[in-house]
């Protein structure tokens, strides 16, 4: 395959929009799809993406559209940004104009609803021919807008694929590692959300870092059992799409997922919660879809049910936590490399 010159990023939200920005600046025409032509028109004529980006200025080679066709053709590698219930609908109209050499990336960090895929699964469903990778680490689109230093992790079985997007996305402030376990990489950048609402919610009670520090140690624990029962592989969840995204998300207000549980920790309704935010919080989704699993398959999630109990039964906070440390104390690490036989 030729080298890539033209990218297309599918979404008009604030990743989309950063990812969209920082392949322009390295040199490649980007078309960058999204649904509201009023955007499009203001991005025209300001360079700047005011609902989720105000002040970040983006570059003259970056030309929004709303016509699908237009972005994606002439396109070597696909970029799609969309939020996890609009996923496979875009993703099928988009698939009328693709054509299976080109390169899909997602970046999305979620699971649809009615059949708990990942976003993976649903361009391999809608795209059977696809050339498929995940997008996925501690990326707070804020941070990577103010060029502060990040690094991201591509995934995929195609070698050409990780390959390219290293070269399309590195920059001086935006470190690409690579890796080969898509499923892995895509589930840590999923699960952490939920997670991340237990943070928030534990900051807002005023809770100690000790509380803090044993909450996503524990967290990190119930995602790798959780991940591994899925397929993915645990050494995955000690790199940066496991720890490293847990740690941000849990750590930062700037995390969407962390303000909702902040939210409610003060006291407000999760549809409050929500309605303040004003953005998708995949965490809330996501919560109901891996309980429902975890249960299905019998693993182990105390700290899942405990926060699925506390968001949408509305039950005592302390009651919950009273009940999470009289649970069983299992062991601390369960992942651990065999030693070789001397």
């Amino acid at each position: 395959m030729s080298e890539v010159t033209k990218v297309a990023v599918l979404g008009g939200g604030s990743f989309g929009t950063i990812i969209a920005n920082m392949v322009a600046e390295n040199g490649f025409q980007v078309s960058h799809w999204m649904r509201d032509p009023q955007r499009v028109d203001e991005i025209i004529a300001t360079r700047e993406n005011s609902r989720y980006l105000p002040g970040y200025k983006l570059a003259e080679n970056l030309v929004p559209t709303t016509d699908m066709q237009c972005a994606l053709d002439g396109a070597q590698m696909v970029v799609v940004s969309i939020p996890s219930h609009s996923f496979r609908k875009v993703v099928k109209q988009a698939s009328e104009w693709l054509q299976p050499s080109q390169m899909l990336i997602s970046t999305t960090k979620g699971i649809e609803a009615d059949t708990f895929s990942l976003m993976s699964e649903i361009l391999r469903d809608e795209l059977p021919q696809g050339r498929i990778g995940v997008l996925s680490g501690p990326n707070l689109a804020k941070e990577v807008a103010q060029r502060q230093l990040t690094a991201t992790v591509i995934a995929s079985e195609d070698v050409e694929l990780r390959e390219q997007a290293q070269k399309v996305l590195h920059s001086a402030y935006f470190r690409v590692y690579a890796s080969s376990d898509t499923y892995g990489v895509e589930l840590g950048g999923t699960l952490k959300n939920i997670y991340a609402i237990a943070a928030g919610l534990s900051a807002a009670m005023g809770m100690g870092e000790n509380t803090k520090s044993m909450l996503m140690t524990r967290s990190l624990a119930e995602m790798s059992r959780f991940a591994v029962c899925m397929g993915a592989n645990p050494m995955t969840f000690i790199g940066l799409a496991g720890v490293g995204d847990l740690i941000v998300t849990c750590m930062s207000p700037l995390s969407r997922n962390y303000r909702v549980g902040y939210a409610l920790g003060e006291g407000k309704t999760l549809d409050q919660a929500v309605e303040a935010l004003g953005q998708v919080a995949e965490g809330v989704n996501t919560l109901k879809q891996v309980k429902t699993k975890a249960q299905e398959m019998d693993v182990y999630m105390p700290l899942v049910w405990g926060l699925y109990e506390v968001v949408f039964n509305h039950a005592p906070v302390a009651e919950v936590v009273k009940t999470l440390m009289l649970n069983e104390q299992s062991t601390d690490v369960e992942f651990v490399l065999p030693r070789d036989e001397v």
